[in-house]
């Protein structure tokens, strides 16, 4: 290779703002790839992206204002990504958010993730492409760094429903820790031992706060927690199908079942009527959130209960808030109550 073809290795610029030309350089990209990286643009490999952001980052890039300004035109659009808009309650909490949005004058773009992450972080740079004024979100998969750059980059308001990470987003959240504290002090008071909790993964707001108001219940009883009774993984029917499957399947089965997630209920019941498992005769069962399966199979399921249209209403206020006045400012964390209703699915255990 002769010398006047040799690529001059990159320096740093000693002097001034640094610019997208020199991102491109580093990054050993064009500008255009930059750009849609940006942009959040799904059009690029996830090689170019790992590239042109830790470019961004060695750099220290920042876009100005002036062109930040451009790219953000107001599209009076508000973004919404959700696991399914089949599950219990996610009904309510979309059509209350429409209903806040549509007032205003704002149009509201909705999209399922499945609860798959690669299909979550497909949404949200669709969203960001189309320049949505804000995002509400209820992600199923853990944060990531990445995501998190992103995000903080395009500067578009988010707001988190009933997750609290990242931190620096304004969040509604679910006081889901009192209710199934409530519902475990009264399965101990009819004298069950054996209760169980199913839930989504530790990583997770909601599970978060479910195992700790299971534990406060037997720590304020005195009286041991089993771990092996805590089932943590998912809030899907299928993983309420499995292991209630295996808690009703054991020399010293369980006596209580507590299902916390709002679309596991189907699998919990699927799995005691194929062990033939009475309720509440052989076993005691709390499910989350009110539906039409939780009233009326027979007998009523007890419940954890809040009001998912006033959540998506204040998640809906929060974001055209921060549309409003930018999105600088602490960011503000509301706590939507939540009760345990009990229904004739409890009763003291047989033996």
């Amino acid at each position: 290779m002769s010398p006047r073809s040799r690529t001059p290795p990159f320096s740093k610029p000693s002097s001034g703002a640094v610019t997208i030309r020199e991102v491109a350089r580093l990054a050993g990209v064009s500008l255009g790839s930059v750009s849609r990286v940006m942009n959040g643009k799904a059009t690029v490999t996830p090689e170019v992206r790992v590239k042109v952001q830790s470019a961004i980052q060695e750099l220290n890039y920042r876009p100005s204002a002036a062109a930040q300004n451009m790219r953000r035109q107001a599209t009076r659009t508000v973004g919404c990504i959700i696991r399914d808009i089949n599950i219990p309650g996610f009904a309510a909490f979309v059509r209350a958010a429409h209903d806040v949005f549509t007032e205003a004058g704002y149009a509201l773009f909705l999209s399922n993730s499945d609860g798959k992450p690669e299909r979550e972080r497909e949404l949200i740079s669709v969203m960001l492409a189309r320049r949505t004024d804000a995002l509400l979100m209820a992600q199923y998969s853990d944060w990531d760094a990445g995501l998190d750059a992103l995000l903080r980059r395009n500067r578009t308001p988010l707001i988190l429903v009933d997750r609290k990470l990242p931190e620096w987003a304004d969040a509604v959240v679910v006081d889901h820790r009192s209710a199934v504290r409530r519902a475990t002090e009264k399965l101990l008071a009819l004298g069950h031992r054996r209760i169980a909790l199913i839930t989504g993964s530790k990583t997770l707001y909601p599970a978060q706060e479910r195992i700790a108001g299971y534990r406060a219940a037997f720590d304020a009883g005195g009286i041991a927690v089993d771990d092996t009774l805590v089932r943590s993984g998912s809030f899907v029917s299928e993983f309420g199908f499995e292991q209630t499957a295996l808690l009703v399947s054991t020399p010293r089965p369980v006596t209580a079942l507590i299902a916390g997630g709002i679309e596991m209920l189907p699998g919990v019941l699927r799995a005691l009527r194929v062990s033939g498992m009475r309720i509440p005769d052989d076993v005691s069962l709390v499910a989350t959130l009110n539906s039409d399966l939780a009233e009326l199979v027979e007998p009523s399921i007890s419940i954890e209960r809040w009001d998912y249209a006033e959540v998506g209403r204040i998640a809906a206020r929060f974001a055209l808030e921060r549309i409003r006045n930018g999105p600088e400012g602490e960011p503000r964390r509301l706590t939507v109550p939540s009760e345990f209703l009990l229904r004739d699915s409890c009763a003291p255990p047989r033996n």
